[in-house]
């Protein structure tokens, strides 16, 4: 039976030799979104994605894939792109990429019809007869993409795909990453770069020290770790906006945008309430602007990876 989730990880445990570098693990990836999976160098993503492909086999515990136990069978509805690259340096480019289209199952003929279409969507077209080593990384990280996307496969398991290209490339990859996903691809996307996981993921888990201490909506990630804080936008005098409220909150960070506005951050204390501190400043300055402030997903890394 077919089901909601593509992945479905269940108290997986891996240990080499006296280190544990899963434990316990279990999560749930759901179909057609972006999964982010976080954590910091050495936290066990790079077992866990080894498990899913099939390179590592676990301890003990379970992986399901769309609802079947994850066997051999799968392997061509998955496609990796890892961290460290493994393009062949003395090979042509196009030479290479159809040899890795038929490993993929793909015949020459459906396989030079979908890299042709690869290649100029991604403007590759002129480094058919390219050597790899003559690529810089970014284009021969656009190659690896290409090869890794090509037969379609219902997982896409990218790490850290974006690695070594400049804005322009990193901003098409994002994009064509978006568009696998809403031709209903599962993606699950290994990375630092936290401003992806907030531009695109879907949900994400956060890993570390061998176990999973969160899961959940990048927002629902994010307001676990709200706080009472504040962004100001005012007229008037810096001074006067300090002393107006004596108790109840402090500025975090004060900033002059122009000649007449300032910006401050502040915390509410204790039982404060915003709407106290509105009452209690407007006599003294204009407010232009407040806001609630999320702390992003990168804050929420942080804080979340330090209390453990």
């Amino acid at each position: 039976m077919s089901s909601k989730n593509i992945i479905e990880i269940e108290n997986l445990h891996k240990s080499y030799s006296s280190h544990k570098a899963l434990n316990n693990i279990s999560l749930t990836i759901e179909k057609s979104k972006i999964f982010g999976l976080l954590g910091p160098n050495g936290a066990g993503k790079t077992t866990l994605i080894r498990i899913i492909n099939q390179i590592l086999k676990p301890d003990s515990g379970t992986v399901k894939f769309d609802g079947e136990i994850l066997s051999r069978k799968h392997i061509h509805n998955i496609g990796y792109l890892p961290e460290e690259r493994g393009l062949y340096k003395k090979m042509k480019v196009g030479e290479q990429a159809l040899y890795l289209a038929q490993l993929k199952g793909l015949s020459k003929k459906e396989a030079k019809n979908k890299l042709n279409y690869w290649f100029e969507k991604l403007g590759t077209t002129n480094w058919w007869n390219k050597k790899i080593e003559d690529l810089s990384k970014g284009m021969a990280q656009k190659i690896q993409f290409i090869t890794t996307v090509l037969h379609e496969p219902k997982v896409l398991i990218l790490d850290e795909p974006l690695s070594g290209l400049d804005p322009v490339n990193s901003l098409m990859i994002k994009n064509e990453i978006l568009e696998l996903k809403k031709k209903k691809t599962s993606i699950i996307l290994s990375t630092h770069d936290m401003n992806s996981v907030e531009e695109i993921c879907d949900e994400a888990a956060i890993i570390n020290h061998s176990e999973k201490i969160m899961q959940g909506g990048i927002q629902e990630l994010k307001e676990k770790y709200q706080e009472n804080s504040w962004t100001i936008k005012y007229r008037g005098n810096q001074m006067s906006f300090t002393n107006a409220v004596w108790g109840g909150w402090e500025i975090i960070s004060h900033e002059k945008i122009n000649e007449n506005t300032n910006k401050a951050e502040i915390r509410l204390l204790n039982q404060f309430t915003i709407n106290q501190f509105i009452k209690g400043i407007v006599d003294h300055v204009e407010i232009v602007e407040i806001n609630l402030k999320t702390p992003t997903i990168q804050e929420v890394f942080i804080k979340a990876t330090a209390n453990e």
